[in-house]
């Protein structure tokens, strides 16, 4: 999944956040600990680009020039403002998601997102064309030209037994394993020719 960036990227949007941003910081500095020389880098480089970004965009005074300092402004104020919110946001206990919200921060969850419960078993296709081996291809059900496995699954659980009778119970499948990766191939020796192997996937 692409990870989405908090910083706007349009440099109208971008402006107004930061001034929003280093506002709001100042109004914090001192208890979230933010050292005086920081916040006035930090501010610094915000007027900075304020500056450049208005010159660039006014036709008046729109030239090359103007556009490449303004892209270089934004580049100074974009990675120090990533590093200030990196040392004395994200991990300070101090910060409260309210805080987060205010200055248009992602606010990340405290607990982990269960993974999907999967409902159905994985389709199979056997290949039985060598002596002494089965071959169990397993997928997504209804998906059989698809090599992904479904959102969420770590693999397919594979209990299987080889039988003189015909299965009755389940737990009779007395062996198992998870294969992550399809195919599944089990070997015999020539002296179970005679014998049944009966398998389940989940």
């Amino acid at each position: 999944m692409e990870k989405i960036d908090f910083i706007p990227r349009q440099d109208n949007k971008f402006a107004e956040w930061l001034q929003t941003v280093v506002a709001y910081l100042n109004a914090h500095a001192t208890g979230w600990q933010i050292p005086a020389c920081t916040v006035t880098e930090l501010t610094a480089l915000q007027s900075d680009f304020a500056s450049k970004f208005e010159t660039a965009e006014h036709p008046a005074t729109r030239t090359s020039v103007a556009v490449l300092a303004k892209t270089e402004a934004r580049k100074a104020a974009e990675a120090k403002i990533r590093e200030v919110l990196k040392a004395y946001v994200t991990y300070n206990p101090a910060v409260t998601d309210e805080d987060r919200k205010s200055m248009g921060l992602p606010i990340h969850k405290t607990t982990r997102t269960p993974s999907p419960v999967a409902t159905d078993a994985p389709d199979t296709d056997i290949d039985t064309s060598v002596i002494g081996r089965v071959t169990i291809h397993f997928y997504e059900k209804g998906s059989r030209h698809k090599k992904a496995k479904p959102t969420g699954q770590h693999g397919a659980e594979i209990s299987w037994a080889l039988l003189d009778t015909s299965l009755m119970r389940w737990d009779e499948l007395i062996h198992s394993n998870i294969d992550t990766n399809s195919p599944f191939t089990l070997a015999f020796e020539h002296d179970m020719r005679s014998k049944t192997v009966y398998f389940a996937l989940r």
